[in-house]
């Protein structure tokens, strides 16, 4: 009886001593994300683009959108990007087998006719059946590709690419009209040392669009997307600010990234047996330009460039979602293990490394063990002091306050909310995150540790309503 008594008090004092950790941490990547915004927001001067889309040596971008039954939306995410404000670029569809009518909505609604044209196979690719170009947009480019998935979709697209850099762009995405513009100033001002640039992405459930542009910004009604906008905001403007700072991105959003085309084709592209290909390509290109020695900023990202991509409102469709991320987290973490900890690979090894390995992946565990502590100490009357401060500021920190702090760095630096209405809407939905969909979350994570356990593969249906009319 006694030693079970030592068991769960150390259980209590290991989950308390943890959340100091965490909590800790994430107080310190809002102060650096709070300090960046101030500096990019605030002193810098704003001055518009004009230079870069007059200068010669813009270089020119190949967005490559891989669609897989995006009947949906793929017609006004491509008319966004077809009115994208930058000086030269090509849009590279890639149908990859779709059931539903993406191809005969693609050829439809653009014009395109089939055309002989050669696939330098950089990278290894499911067949491509039949290649297409638009009589209206010479340079919207179709690719109809026997299934292979999201990765496939991207190397195919890479190797008809005839640009230096490329665009991973989500089929349900629209981007404002200067993304293109603000995310790659970084690279041209590095003269090409940024291997990667990420921006901001924003849930677009609620806002009306039409034709591809974003004419009003509204929440939306339901639930699941309120929460995904406050989540999407605490995951870009904090976490993603703190660790691009010191070249610490493990992750650029799959819905909006330009990646040097050569160094990726170098590294062996995107992997095809992972459903995290985005965090898995970014976790290897750290590793790539280390261990060859190349002096280059891997990731930079850039948190004004702002793509709007479609949320998940069904509990069904968002479940399968978070538990593919958590396969895709644990998969990336399992390939490159090697970094973990270790001095040659900087500071992703020592801190980014450990930090997505012992909160983003083991965080759910660690949660679901205090839920379940919770129970037991309930029911045995041995509900320690420790333990229960421990879960209070799990609560307080790791979840609500930080959320509604997001919801004011929002505010302050992009204000892409800016009625008051809104913000409090927002802010009123972050402080009930920790007495619902916290545990979902974590509950929808161990459902993919699990899966990642059992070596379950595949994305499930992502059903999609569209973003525009």
């Amino acid at each position: 009886m006694q030693a079970l008594r030592d068991v769960f008090t150390g259980v209590n004092y290991f989950i308390f001593f943890y959340v100091l950790f965490v909590s800790g941490f994430y107080f310190l990547l809002f102060l650096v994300s709070a300090l960046q915004l101030r500096k990019l927001f605030g002193l810098e001067d704003k001055s518009p683009y004009s230079e870069l889309l007059e200068s010669s040596f813009t270089p020119p971008v190949s967005i490559l959108v891989p669609a897989y039954n995006e009947e949906a939306g793929i017609v006004a995410s491509v008319r966004s990007l077809l009115a994208t404000n930058y000086p030269n670029f090509e849009i590279i569809v890639v149908n990859d087998g779709s059931k539903d009518r993406t191809l005969e909505t693609m050829l439809e609604a653009f014009s395109m006719k089939k055309v002989q044209k050669a696939v330098r196979k950089s990278l290894e690719t499911q067949r491509v059946r039949e290649v297409y170009i638009s009589e209206v947009y010479p340079d919207l480019i179709l690719l109809d590709k026997e299934n292979g998935g999201k990765a496939d979709a991207l190397n195919a697209g890479i190797n008809v690419s005839q640009y230096p850099y490329f665009c991973s762009l989500d089929a349900d995405s629209v981007l404002e009209r200067d993304a293109f513009l603000k995310v790659m100033k970084p690279i041209i001002d590095s003269d090409g040392d940024v291997i990667c640039s990420g921006g901001s992405v924003r849930i677009a459930n609620g806002c009306r669009i039409e034709r591809g542009e974003v004419l009003e910004i509204n929440l939306p009604d339901n639930k699941y997307a309120v929460m995904q906008v406050i989540e999407y905001m605490r995951a870009f403007l904090m976490g993603r600010i703190g660790f691009s700072r010191h070249n610490m991105l493990l992750i650029v959003s799959g819905a909006f990234g330009v990646f040097n085309k050569d160094i990726v084709v170098r590294a062996g592209g995107y992997r095809h047996d992972t459903v995290g290909e985005d965090m898995e390509l970014i976790v290897r290109l750290h590793r790539f330009t280390r261990e060859n020695k190349m002096q280059k900023r891997t990731i930079i990202y850039v948190p004004d460039p702002v793509c709007w991509t479609e949320a998940p409102e069904d509990a069904s469709i968002l479940r399968k979602q978070r538990s593919r991320w958590q396969r895709g987290l644990m998969d990336s973490l399992r390939l490159h293990k090697r970094m973990f900890f270790n001095p040659r690979y900087g500071l992703v090894g020592l801190i980014s490394f450990p930090y997505f390995f012992f909160v983003e992946m083991m965080g759910p565990l660690i949660e679901a063990f205090g839920y379940l502590a919770i129970v037991i100490g309930l029911a045995t009357g041995r509900m320690f002091l420790p333990f229960a401060a421990s879960l209070l500021l799990l609560s307080i920190l790791n979840g609500s306050l930080l959320s509604a702090g997001a919801v004011l760095l929002e505010e302050w630096s992009l204000r892409k909310y800016p009625r008051v209405s809104d913000l409090t809407k927002l802010c009123l939905y972050a402080l009930t995150e920790t007495f619902w969909y916290r545990p979902l979350n974590t509950y929808w994570r161990l459902e993919g540790t699990w899966q990642f356990l059992r070596k379950q593969q595949g994305w499930g249906d992502m059903k999609r309503k569209g973003v525009s009319n």
